[in-house]
C-alpha cells in the first residue's frame, strides 16, 4: 500500500452519476477524490498528477479517446479507467491498446467493478514503489567503494578503472584468480551506470553443460529440440537494456564462440529453432581466471572474438598482494555474519590478526569469508581466538587439542565444523561423524 492517499480524478458530465461515483470512492479514507464535469476543467488540473482517472467516454467537449491520448502524453504513470454506457468491442480494444487500464460499462455492478479495479491499481502502485525502493537499496549496496572494500594501492587502482567504466557502454574484461570478486565488480559497474534500472544478468559459462549453452544464451522456440515444450527467451533477451555478465568466458567452446561473436557484432540473436533475428541492446562484461591472450595462442579462444571483446581491462589483485586489506575485509565479514545470524558482535584477538595476515589465501576473498564465517560459528566468546580459525577446512580440528576446553566443547566444535563443511546437512554430518542426528541436536541444544 502507498503511504500517501491515492489521488483519483472523476471526469463525468452526468451530475447524478458523477455524485454516485464520488460518494462510492470517498467511502475509502485512503482515497482523495476530485470531481470534474468536463474535459476542459480536468485538463487544467492534470498537473496535479492524479494516480487514477475515471473517464466518461462521451463528454460535451472531448471524447474519451482524445483525453486518453492527452493523459498518456502528459504523464504515462497515470492509470485511466474508461466508463461508458456502451461496450463496443472494437472501441474497447482500441482504448486498451492505447494504454487504458480498464473499460467499464455503466451497469448495476459498476460500483463493485470500479472498486475492484482501483484496488488492483492501488496494489500495483504499492508494488512499484517497493520495487523502486529495492532498486535504490541494490544501487546503494553496490556503490563500489562500499561493496569493494580496501585501502591498499592495488584496490585503489581498481576503483579508478571502475570509475572510467561507468559512463560509457565499453566492454569490460575482468581478470583475476578465483575468489577475487569479479562478479562483485561487474555488479558495481552496472548498478552505478546509466543502465542501473534495467536487468543485470549473470551467466557462468563454466557451470553450464556445453550442449545447453546456446539455448541458455540465445533462447529457443517451442519444439526446437526434445524437451523444448515452450518458447524460452535467453540471457541476451533477459538483459536487454541492461548488462550481461559472462563469467568464465575462457571455458566456452570454439563453435559457440563463433555464435557469440556474431551476436556481438550484429547486436542481434537467433533463438534455437528459429530463423528470425531478435535485436538486442545490452552491455557486455566478461570475466576469466584464464589469460585470454594465452588461450588465443593455444588455439582455445578465437582471435576475432578476443579482439571484439577488447575493451577496458580490469585485473583484480589476489588477496596475498593486498595484505593491508585483510583485516578490513575480515571485520566486515564478522559484522555481517553476526547481524545475519543474530549473534552478539565479536572481534579478532591480536593473535588471530597475526594469523590471518600471514596466510596466503589461495581461494582469495571467498576463502577469507569462509574462514571468518566458521571462526565466528566456533567462537564461544566475544573475541575470536586462534583455535577458532581453521585455515584449511580439510584439516580435522580434533588434531589440535586445547587443554582449556572440555570434552563436550571439543565435541561441539567438531560438529559445528563438519556441519559447515557439508553445508549444514545434518544427515550427512551425522553419517561422517558416525553419530545419530538426535545426538547432534542434543549436544548443540545443551551448548545453549
Amino acid at each position: 500500500m502507498t503511504e500517501k492517499p491515492l489521488k483519483i480524478f472523476v471526469v463525468e458530465d452526468n451530475e447524478w452519476y458523477n455524485k454516485i461515483l464520488i460518494y462510492t470512492l470517498s467511502l475509502n479514507p485512503d482515497y482523495e477524490v476530485k470531481s470534474f464535469l468536463n474535459g476542459t476543467d480536468f485538463l487544467k488540473c492534470l498537473n496535479e498528477k492524479p494516480d487514477i482517472v475515471t473517464l466518461d467516454y462521451r463528454l460535451p467537449d472531448f471524447t474519451g479517446l482524445d483525453l486518453l491520448k492527452r493523459i498518456r502524453q502528459e504523464n504515462s504513470d497515470i492509470q485511466v479507467i474508461l466508463i461508458s454506457e456502451q461496450g463496443d468491442i472494437d472501441t474497447v480494444v482500441n482504448l486498451l491498446k492505447l494504454g487504458a487500464y480498464d473499460y467499464i460499462t455503466k451497469s448495476d455492478d459498476i460500483k463493485e467493478r470500479l472498486l475492484n479495479t482501483i484496488q488492483n491499481i492501488h496494489n500495483g502502485i504499492g508494488l512499484k514503489q517497493e520495487i523502486s525502493a529495492l532498486r535504490r537499496e541494490v544501487q546503494k549496496k553496490y556503490s563500489f567503494r562500499e561493496s569493494i572494500l580496501g585501502e591498499s594501492s592495488a584496490i585503489k587502482a581498481v576503483y579508478e578503472l571502475i570509475d572510467k567504466a561507468l559512463d560509457t557502454n565499453i566492454t569490460v574484461v575482468i581478470s583475476g584468480e578465483t575468489g577475487t570478486g569479479k562478479e562483485l565488480v561487474a555488479k558495481a559497474i552496472h548498478y552505478n551506470s546509466p543502465r542501473r534500472d534495467k536487468s543485470f544478468v549473470a551467466f557462468n559459462v563454466g557451470a553450464i553443460p556445453d550442449d545447453l549453452i546456446e539455448s541458455e544464451l540465445f533462447g529457443h522456440e517451442k519444439g526446437s529440440f526434445t524437451g523444448a515444450l515452450a518458447r524460452r527467451i535467453g540471457r541476451f533477451e533477459e538483459a536487454n537494456g541492461g548488462t550481461l555478465f559472462l563469467d568464465e568466458i575462457g571455458e566456452m567452446k570454439l563453435n559457440l564462440q563463433s555464435k557469440l561473436l556474431r551476436a556481438l557484432q550484429e547486436k542481434e540473436i537467433i533463438r534455437v529453432g528459429s530463423n528470425k533475428p531478435v535485436k538486442i541492446d545490452c552491455r557486455i562484461i566478461v570475466a576469466s581466471n584464464k589469460n585470454l591472450k594465452e588461450e588465443v595462442k593455444k588455439g582455445n579462444f578465437r582471435d576475432d572474438l578476443y579482439y571484439r571483446l577488447l575493451g577496458l581491462p580490469i585485473e583484480l589483485p589476489p588477496l596475498r598482494d593486498r595484505t593491508s586489506d585483510i583485516l578490513i575485509l575480515a571485520s566486515h565479514f564478522i559484522k555481517h555474519f553476526c547481524i545475519e545470524n543474530n549473534i552478539a558482535p565479536k572481534k579478532l584477538s591480536p593473535q588471530v590478526q597475526k594469523k590471518l595476515m600471514t596466510y596466503d589465501y589461495p581461494g582469495n576473498i571467498r576463502e577469507l569469508k569462509s574462514i571468518i564465517d566458521l571462526a565466528v560459528t566456533l567462537s564461544g566468546h566475544n573475541e575470536i581466538e586462534p583455535r577458532d580459525v581453521v585455515l584449511d577446512l580439510d584439516e580435522t580440528l580434533t588434531l589440535t587439542v586445547d587443554n582449556e576446553m572440555t570434552l563436550r566443547e571439543h565435541e561441539i566444535r567438531i560438529i559445528k565444523t563438519t556441519l559447515i563443511k557439508h553445508n549444514n546437512d545434518l544427515r550427512l554430518t551425522a553419517e561422517k561423524l558416525g553419530i545419530g542426528v538426535s545426538t547432534i541436536y542434543r549436544l548443540l541444544r545443551k551448548e545453549k
